[in-house]
């Protein structure tokens, strides 16, 4: 191990930096050259990576002696909400498998997902090229009890050329930054997966693959083309992940699974196939009693038809992605709203917002939310929203209450 961790881990540096966990890191680099010996901005580096695990990895956070790595690792790593939500899914598809189980992480960062994955195996391979990180997942991996896992400083490539036997499933990650710059298209990412296809499939019965939110879902689709099921995964309604759970010869009309993960473990979900979508018929209508906005997983998977048709929902606009009903539909997936008053333009806006204040929300209307709380002189908080949208003849603000739906209920 790197000299640097050997000293991180020292009694009184993990003492001194449990003690000063809510210490500003910016204002300790400016006032100290060295805290205990060390330079400061070892010191820095792990208060800062320590407070961002709180919320991301409460596993790491609540275990003694974890060592974190630079910020923008973090950043890139997966949380431990959707890592464990992929150990899930891949345990629901591999069940019948018999045991011992085999699984790798060719693309292995941080660890936390090849932490999560490897529950469901016998033995698991972590594959990194960043010494520093396999050092770090080696040492975070066994401070977690997981001495099953194989850490291996290679390539995608060269470990699969390297080791002999199949797995279960494989899982990768591709880099997504080329000289510091964001790529979205496989083909732009590290390593590139079309190359690797061939191989992989040989090795193994699955391939679960994260690609960017921003990929579009049908050429990835069409690009990897054996992909039994595409998995847009959003945390608190913000899209996080775009998942393909690869298998040879799979259907060539995949199932969409959009997946939003709540507090504690709560999830909503909306399963559909292009297919679906494509024969699905929209009813339209001016909003009614009830307003209806789709959660990011579903509105990035696309089913702007068939969720209507499914719920008995009727759309506003063939282009603004909001649905209405006279009766409350409680187990949609996303936000539900109560129109308290519906006007092209509302009048006496005190009488709903008596402190000038609202949330506002703008699907498809010329304005900006910026440009309506301007024009309405509105500031933004409060319990009651503003929405603007276009429906079939007109432009409509409305103002509105949010309603709490059941987030277990899949369809």
């Amino acid at each position: 191990m790197a000299q640097k961790f050997i000293e991180i881990l020292r009694p009184d540096v993990q003492n001194y930096i449990r003690v000063h966990a809510h210490e500003n890191e910016r204002e300790l680099v400016l006032k100290n050259r060295e805290i205990l010996g060390l330079p400061v901005n070892w010191i820095a580096e792990q208060l800062a990576g320590r407070r961002k695990a709180k919320e991301k990895f409460p596993t790491l956070y609540k275990t003694p002696s974890i060592i974190y790595p630079p910020s923008i690792n973090i950043e890139q790593s997966s949380s431990e909400a959707t890592a464990e939500f992929k150990a899930t899914l891949l345990a629901s598809f591999l069940h019948a498998n018999s045991s011992p189980m085999k699984g790798a992480d060719l693309t292995g960062g941080l660890g936390i997902d090849s932490f999560f994955l490897s529950r469901l195996c016998d033995s698991f391979d972590y594959v990194e090229t960043d010494t520093d990180l396999v050092q770090i997942a080696h040492h975070n991996h066994s401070m977690l009890g997981a001495p099953h896992i194989r850490h291996h400083q290679n390539k995608a490539e060269g470990f699969l050329k390297s080791t002999v036997g199949n797995f279960d499933f494989i899982f990768i990650d591709p880099s997504r930054r080329n000289n510091s710059r964001k790529v979205f298209r496989l083909a732009d990412c590290e390593p590139v997966i079309m190359e690797l296809l061939q191989v992989i499939f040989e090795r193994s019965h699955r391939l679960l693959l994260k690609v960017s939110p921003l990929l579009d879902l049908q050429q990835g689709s069409k690009e990897l083309r054996d992909v039994e099921r595409i998995i847009v995964l959003s945390v608190e309604n913000e899209c996080k992940e775009v998942l393909f759970l690869c298998k040879k010869g799979a259907s060539s009309d995949p199932l969409i699974h959009c997946v939003n993960i709540l507090p504690k473990g709560r999830t909503i979900e909306f399963t559909f196939t292009r297919a679906e979508e494509k024969e699905a018929i929209s009813v339209f209508s001016d909003p009614l009693t009830y307003l209806y906005e789709p959660n990011a997983s579903v509105l990035k998977g696309g089913a702007f038809k068939l969720i209507g048709q499914k719920l008995g929902l009727a759309k506003v606009h063939p282009h603004t992605h909001l649905y209405t009903s006279e009766n409350l539909v409680l187990h949609f997936p996303g936000r539900i709203f109560k129109i308290e008053e519906k006007k092209p333009v509302l009048r006496n806006l005190g009488i709903y917002f008596p402190e000038n204040k609202a949330n506002v929300v703008i699907r498809n209307y010329p304005l900006s939310a910026e440009q309506l709380k301007k024009k309405l002189k509105l500031n933004d908080g409060g319990e009651k929203y503003l929405i603007g949208f276009s429906g079939i003849k007109e432009k409509f603000t409305v103002a509105a209450v949010q309603i709490d739906a059941n987030p277990r209920i899949s369809y």
